[in-house]
């Protein structure tokens, strides 16, 4: 136990130190292998792949593979969490953290049973009380672009413990990462201003680029 206790304080301790989060889900395997090695070489350390299709277990099978092969010091997470059944299955099959759009008590108690970090979704007060109330450390703000950092700096004073990642709502641009920085954010994730598209075509390059920016950006106000 006091072994998993580490990892997940390392876990933080990684998303503290690179900030910021794809949050990325295709049904094509290569794609989705691809996206994973253009975000790594981009300094990228800590990837949510998302539970929105079909192809998201068989996918995040072949992503965990891969970053143990050749990533070992990726930690790879799964999003849209959405039952506790859902996160049995990806915590078996050796995802890194849970992160979900809403708060689920079922949730939490398998997180906590598996010692694991847990990023639940909320968008009120009262939910992220809830949230703390469980023992979460993280709360994802959902939907971003709908709170604003308007929201994060009128709630942090009341909630000075937690960390907070916004989802949604963030730009590939360094006035937004300024912005939710300066709201008092610990992380960012990002879906698709991330992951550049050209004629309905990713752009690996690119995606590189946006990271090592994105990185950049968030360290010069962590």
């Amino acid at each position: 136990m006091e072994k998993q206790f580490k990892m997940k304080e390392q876990l933080i301790e990684q998303i503290l130190k690179t900030p910021v989060l794809p949050v990325f889900y295709d049904a094509d395997v290569e794609i989705c292998l691809e996206v994973l090695k253009s975000c790594y070489a981009g300094g990228i350390r800590v990837f949510e792949f998302v539970n929105r299709g079909e192809a998201a277990e068989q996918n995040f099978k072949a992503l965990k593979a891969y970053k143990e092969e050749f990533f070992p010091d990726l930690k790879l997470g799964i999003g849209t969490i959405m039952t506790a059944e859902d996160a049995d299955r990806f915590i078996l099959l050796g995802a890194d953290f849970l992160v979900s759009p809403i708060f689920s008590k079922s949730i939490a108690l398998r997180a906590h049973e598996n010692n694991m970090l847990w990023i639940p979704g909320c968008m009120t007060p009262s939910e992220i009380a809830n949230a703390q109330a469980v023992g979460c450390t993280f709360v994802k703000l959902f939907p971003g672009e709908t709170l604003g950092p308007g929201f994060l700096k009128s709630i942090k004073p009341v909630f000075p413990k937690l960390k907070f990642m916004p989802t949604g709502g963030v730009d590939c641009t360094e006035e937004s990462i300024n912005k939710w920085f300066e709201a008092g954010v610990s992380a960012v994730g990002l879906g698709s201003k991330l992951f550049t598209k050209e004629n309905g075509q990713y752009q690996f390059q690119k995606i590189i680029e946006n990271s090592e920016k994105l990185l950049k950006w968030v360290k010069t106000e962590n």
